[in-house]
């Protein structure tokens, strides 16, 4: 899946830009997901008082709550990036808000300061409402919504990729840096998204209910080393193969 962040502050066409953009991929073919990240100390993803709240006071750790017309999984926490995937399956993912999200990202303004202070390596253009010529002079192609949606679109299919693995520097870092100073460095051509080395060393897989976890390396040394110390004391075993093992409830 791919991903990308639209990223800017209040009123400056966050919302328009994930519109246009999700009508413009949805039009060529793709499926399409949103993350719409909200900072208000008012909202709630659930009311207070309903009975689907009542669950979570309850000390429920998750709860559906289904409608005649559509679903809601509730967390009674804050999921990071990482935790939010693993429920969405599609070909782009567009995140409303998260500036630190290791992915490109598209900045909505038309103000210098701002723009200055939100742009970093990560960035691939500007989305801007108002007129062109006066945010012309930085270095990012400028799409005027909604005159120039399909050429923003284009843009995004041209410079996003494959979701990084979002592991934490301190766990992994074995290619320099973060995931985010990666992902910049994808963007600015430095490095190619196949330079992960997390990608390229998972010789240790998880999967559970199907889905994969990704594991950084020095857990999959652990996990890995414990498992082969364990089949290799065992009688009429080949060494060097494969190992597969399953848990089942």
């Amino acid at each position: 899946m791919k991903a990308l962040a639209v990223i800017g502050y209040h009123h400056s066409g966050k919302t328009t830009t994930v519109i246009a953009l999700v009508t413009a991929l949805r039009a060529r073919g793709y499926s399409v997901a949103t993350i719409k990240d909200i900072h208000s100390e008012k909202y709630r993803a659930d009311t207070p008082g309903k009975n689907s709240a009542l669950h979570i006071e309850a000390g429920s750790i998750q709860t559906i709550a289904r409608g005649l017309y559509d679903t809601a999984i509730i967390y009674p926490k804050q999921l990071n990036l990482s935790e939010m995937i693993t429920h969405i399956n599609a070909d782009f993912l567009i995140i409303e808000g998260m500036k630190d999200a290791a992915v490109p990202k598209i900045v909505c303004g038309s103000e210098p300061a701002q723009l200055d202070e939100l742009i970093d390596d990560t960035c691939i253009g500007i989305s801007s409402l108002n007129a062109k010529q006066r945010i012309s002079h930085l270095n990012l192609p400028v799409f005027n919504l909604p005159e120039e949606k399909d050429q923003l679109c284009e843009r995004v299919l041209s410079s996003a990729f494959e979701i990084l693995p979002l592991a934490e520097e301190e766990c992994c870092g074995r290619c320099g840096g973060s995931c985010f100073d990666m992902a910049g460095n994808i963007v600015q051509g430095r490095k190619e998204r196949s330079d992960c080395v997390l990608d390229h060393q998972n010789r240790l897989m998880l999967k559970v209910d199907g889905k994969e976890v990704v594991i950084v390396p020095f857990v999959q040394n652990i996990l890995k080393d414990t498992i082969q110390a364990i089949v290799n004391n065992l009688h009429n075993i080949a060494r060097d193969k494969d190992i597969e093992i399953q848990i089942r409830h």
